[in-house]
């Protein structure tokens, strides 16, 4: 085959006649990125080879993305997926085969044979749903579902490129940089913060594409991106012509807020179904008897389907501003009030406990905002994005937030005890913290620590240690050269640079040791209360084998040193163990490590599915992870054997992107979502359970990067919030929230 012409610059030949051992023999198409090929294996298996544009390979940038996303099509196999045979990504032209399916795209198909009919486009839904499904499961989100990109096979449609490493696929910017999708199938959020992006964004594409089968057209149409844009966040979809018993169906999974939308499986079920029309199966947020007391605000009826109409006459649109909510989709099963563990019933409150809710400015939230308006469940215009980080000790609730470097706030109704200002001291019973002395970074990512009987505060550079009754200094030293601080009941480190450690008495601030041990990449953790122990760990250059060194507390020295294989960082270490995530070349985490520390013995449990950027939680040796898909997964590290098989006890797809690291306690599952909500989850079969409401403040667009951990204590829940809130709930009655 004569190389084809070149559509970009480079040396060499752009398409040259292998990729690989393949013969490319034929072009089936071109894209943005690059040249589609037909291809045959030795063993006569048929392949379409995407080969990378050469003015793309040659961008280091665009060579990781491209790896991205082979690697995310490698972890994706179901029956409406096109497999991963081969792929290069370090060649001089990267390049990636995948099997050969023969087959019109979807948006051929229309287009020479016009809209489909109710039970083609059911057919097409239900095999849609269950490829998003598979997609899902593995961590992975298209994020350009279109028609072009599903193929209709004789066995039903596949979906294929996966649309990660698109360098240039529209003209619209963001300040976060390009936008990948195509506009007219990509759902709100994609618009306003693209890196933010879960699987109900997928949902959206699907409800578009089913709507594009059955009538030809987008329900978002418009030769400007710009208008598309605008229609996508603000007008209702355009569903004239959609038959009648798909358009409940597919208005959910156009809503416009996340949440809204139903899960891949809820699609499948309905399509089964036929006449069910039947809101998602998420229960409304209902008004308890305990919601009319101190702080509790009401909560918002849930809305009716919109109605499909057809859109106003397009117009102009001149400086396009896209605001819209954040949020995601609990859960794949209905909720229920129900949700015990192996050990016991959920923690019981205290009767008189009621639900409040306290913006950390020293004043309670007693349902009033300042402007004086009511207060329906919105949260005040202007209020912070960084949400505040708690810990709890002692009875009582400690908490950061920006301009606050700690708050001391009573569990039983939120009232603010003293908040410390900073080298002034603090004020006391619900005095504002203020900005003063130095504290007005303070608290946006590190929560306070109880160490030594004071509350320690690392905010600008230095940690201050702080009487917990009266919120009064009691020592501060610079940390500002130092690159973490490590706490453990009486001790605290801080690690420097090429293994430096310092220890400080956590009480008095004294230096109790300092020495060299690990080195870069040296991760330390506080052994269990009592054990006066922290444990090193430190992998290896090329990521192969991990050290592990047990360090005394009191005099710094080393008790034993150990090693295991693979790339591990600790995140638990309670009595007689200690707790690894072990990460791959990928940098998915594939496996949980058990190192016994009595015995020093080292168990590998396997994930059945490698997660991407998970965070961890153990709760007598069940491990729970939840990772950045909104996928949470229970393993159990007691029985598995070494290739994972019968660890993974269960696995609920929650669709909220980045979710916080999960808390485990009273046989519940406890996670944090980007839009306020907390979502709790049943710890023995991953049952939803319950949320709250979503707590954005006034500027929804803003989304919060890190989102800090909820808190358990005396049967009550306690989270921070986006809109500057800290709020707390009975853990007796999720399904109640």
């Amino acid at each position: 085959m004569a190389p084809l012409r070149s559509f970009g610059p480079g040396q060499e030949a752009e398409h040259p006649d292998y990729a690989g051992q393949y013969r490319l023999e034929s072009c089936l198409g071109a894209g943005g990125m690059g040249v589609v090929h037909l291809a045959t294996s030795a063993s006569g298996l048929r392949l379409a080879i995407k080969v990378v544009h050469a003015q793309y390979a040659a961008d280091p940038e665009f060579r990781a993305r491209f790896r991205q996303e082979v690697s995310a099509a490698r972890r994706v196999s179901g029956a409406f997926t096109a497999p991963v045979v081969d792929a290069d990504p370090d060649a001089a032209l990267p390049w990636m085969a995948t099997l050969f399916i023969p087959g019109p795209t979807l948006s051929e198909q229309v287009k020479r044979n016009g809209a489909m009919d109710s039970g083609e486009v059911r057919r097409l839904g239900a095999g849609l749903a269950e490829a998003l499904r598979d997609i899902h499961r593995v961590g992975v989100v298209h994020r350009d579902l279109k028609p072009s990109n599903v193929l209709l096979a004789p066995d039903g449609p596949k979906v294929i490129d996966f649309g990660i490493s698109r360098p240039v696929d529209s003209d619209l910017r963001t300040e976060t940089g390009k936008l990948i999708g195509s506009p007219p199938f990509m759902a709100p959020e994609q618009f306003q913060r693209p890196r933010e992006v879960g699987p109900a964004a997928d949902v959206f594409a699907m409800g578009a594409v089913l709507a594009h089968a059955a009538t030809g057209r987008g329900p978002f149409d418009s030769n400007s991106p710009y208008i598309v844009a605008y229609q996508v966040v603000h007008n209702e979809p355009d569903l004239a012509g959609v038959p009648d018993d798909l358009v409940p169906l597919i208005l959910r999974c156009l809503a416009k807020d996340p949440a809204e939308r139903p899960s891949p499986a809820e699609v499948m079920d309905a399509l089964r179904q036929p006449t069910r029309t039947a809101a998602p199966r998420i229960p409304a947020q209902r008004r308890s008897p305990e919601e009319t007391h101190i702080g509790a605000r009401p909560q918002p009826e849930p809305a009716a389907p919109p109605r499909a109409r057809r859109r106003p006459g397009r117009a102009a649109v001149v400086g396009v501003t896209l605001v819209l909510a954040a949020g995601g989709a609990l859960g794949v099963r209905e909720l229920t009030s129900s949700g015990t563990s192996p050990t016991g019933s959920a923690e019981a409150g205290p009767e008189t406990f009621r639900p409040w809710s306290t913006v950390l400015d020293g004043t309670p939230d007693d349902g009033t905002p300042d402007n004086g308006t009511p207060d329906d469940g919105t949260p005040d215009d202007g209020a912070p994005a960084t949400p505040p980080v708690c810990t709890s000790g002692e009875g009582a609730l400690y908490c950061s937030a920006p301009g606050i470097p700690a708050a001391r706030l009573d569990p039983a109704n939120g009232r603010v005890m003293w908040s410390y200002k900073g080298a002034g001291g603090a004020e006391g019973d619900g005095g504002a913290g203020g900005d003063g002395g130095g504290g007005s970074d303070a608290g946006a990512k590190t929560p306070p620590v109880l160490s030594g009987g004071l509350l320690h505060i690392t905010s600008g550079g230095r940690l201050t240690a702080v009487d917990t009754g009266s919120g009064k200094q009691r020592w501060d030293v610079d940390v500002s050269a130092y690159a973490a601080v490590v706490h453990s009941a009486d001790t605290t480190l801080l690690i420097g640079e090429r293994g430096a450690v310092r220890a400080l008495d956590s009480a008095t601030g004294e230096e109790r040791w300092s020495t060299r041990i690990g080195g870069l990449g040296t991760q330390w953790i506080g052994g269990p209360v009592g054990a006066g122990v922290f444990y090193a760990v430190t992998p290896s250059d090329d990521g192969t084998a991990t050290q592990v060194s047990a360090v005394s507390a009191e005099r710094g020295t080393v008790s034993w040193t150990r090693s295991a294989a693979g790339n591990l960082s600790p995140f638990s270490a309670p009595d007689g163990a200690l707790y690894l995530l072990s990460t791959n070349a990928d940098q998915l985490v594939d496996a949980v490590v058990r190192w016994d520390t009595g015995e020093r013995g080292v168990r590998r449990v396997s994930l059945p599915t490698p997660l991407d950027r998970a965070s961890a939680a153990e709760s007598g040796g069940v491990v729970y992870l939840s990772e950045v898909g909104g996928s949470i997964v229970a393993v159990d590290t007691r029985r598995a054997g070494e290739d994972g098989v019968g660890s993974e006890l269960w696995r609920l797809e929650t669709s909220v992107s980045r979710p916080s690291r999960p808390v485990v306690s009273g046989g519940r599952v406890y996670i944090s979502a980007p839009d306020g909500r907390l979502l709790a989850t049943n710890a023995r079969d991953g049952e939803p359970l319950g949320q709250t409401r979503p707590r954005l403040g006034g500027d929804t667009a803003r989304v919060v990067a890190e989102l800090p951990r909820p808190v358990v204590m005396d049967g009550e829940v306690f989270a921070g919030a986006p809109d500057g809130s800290v709020f707390a709930v009975s853990a007796r009655g999720p399904a109640d929230w």
